[in-house]
């Protein structure tokens, strides 16, 4: 089966290196996989994390959108309840203004960071609450419009999509008519009910008659299943020291295979990688059509963290060639 293929990057961090290093590591992966043919390419928000360098995303977005010039590039996603939404309309205006028809706004739910975080970026105990979501969306849509007083926001709209990890998210989506991605990445067991609950959900709207799904995965691939699975395996540790509230940056491939890990480590590891498409062309070829035809997804972003920046390159290379982009 094939669909459109895009990218999901965090601009990771790996041990040794900088977080400057990174953001020019994101510029060269854009304009790569744009050679090799994928759709779009949004950048993750997350804060006060020393492995991910996206935290100011709709920056990087924009440093992105300059680098290249047919992807579509946009946010995977904005953590509204950490922005102010005029904010967002202004920045997505601009981003849209400088960059026609080549912007999307994805926007989550969820804080993606710890509370003591949350409040600095809004600096307001009270702004931090998720059950004002669909009302941060409606009021964020509305800077938009043409009648909109908000400079360069309105007429420069951007498509909206919700992102989500749960039922919440896929219904909204479905209620207002909007585009869903979900992340099956870090969420697998709940993308099957998230999708069904979007498309029962759905109601059309003349930008959009039918709904349009995207899930996010995580990918790795390389020659052979054994190398695969040895580059899959820094992020897997670098995902368990998230768990166990230890974020740090991309461990070395020497550091990941020296760690001590307890079965109850091990278990949570194989559980993760369990979710994620890993091996060589034969194998992520029939696992990434498994998981489409068992989703029927219209859309895959692939997200890939290697240690090394040229093997997170090749990964896409591979998987470019085995769908033909």
């Amino acid at each position: 089966m094939s669909v459109p293929l895009s990218v999901l990057d965090l601009a990771p961090v790996a041990e040794g290196s900088t977080s400057a290093q990174a953001l020019h590591d994101t510029l060269g992966l854009a304009r790569h996989t744009e050679r090799l043919g994928y759709h779009r390419y949004w950048l993750a928000e997350h804060h006060t994390m020393p492995g991910i360098a996206s935290s100011a995303t709709a920056v990087l977005i924009g440093q992105v959108a300059a680098a290249t010039t047919r992807m579509r590039i946009g946010s995977g996603g904005i953590m509204l309840p950490n922005h102010a939404p005029m904010v967002v309309a202004e920045q997505f205006g601009t981003l849209q203004a400088l960059h026609p028809d080549r912007i999307d706004l994805g926007l989550g739910r969820a804080p993606g960071t710890d509370q003591a975080t949350a409040r600095a970026l809004r600096r307001s105990a009270d702004a931090l609450s998720v059950d004002d979501f669909p009302e941060q969306v409606a009021e964020l849509r509305g800077y938009f419009e043409d009648k909109s007083t908000v400079t360069p926001a309105a007429g420069n709209g951007v498509p909206v999509w919700l992102l989500g990890s749960s039922g919440y998210s896929a219904r909204l989506a479905g209620l207002l008519g909007l585009p869903f991605a979900f992340a099956h990445h870090f969420s697998a067991e709940n993308t099957l009910p998230a999708l069904r609950l979007y498309r029962d959900s759905f109601r059309p709207t003349p930008e959009m008659p039918e709904p349009y799904s995207m899930i996010g995965v995580s990918v790795t691939a390389a020659e052979t299943d054994e190398q695969a699975r040895e580059l899959a395996a820094p992020q897997a540790l670098s995902f368990l020291r998230l768990r166990q509230g230890r974020p740090g940056k991309l461990p070395t491939p020497q550091e990941t295979a020296a760690h001590p890990y307890s079965d109850l480590e091990r278990q949570l590891i194989q559980s993760r990688l369990d979710d994620q498409v890993i091996g060589g062309p034969d194998t992520v070829r029939r696992k990434l059509d498994e998981l489409i035809e068992r989703t029927a997804v219209d859309e895959v972003m692939v997200t890939t963290m290697t240690f090394d920046h040229a093997d997170r390159l090749r990964s896409y290379e591979i998987l470019a060639g085995l769908y033909g982009l």
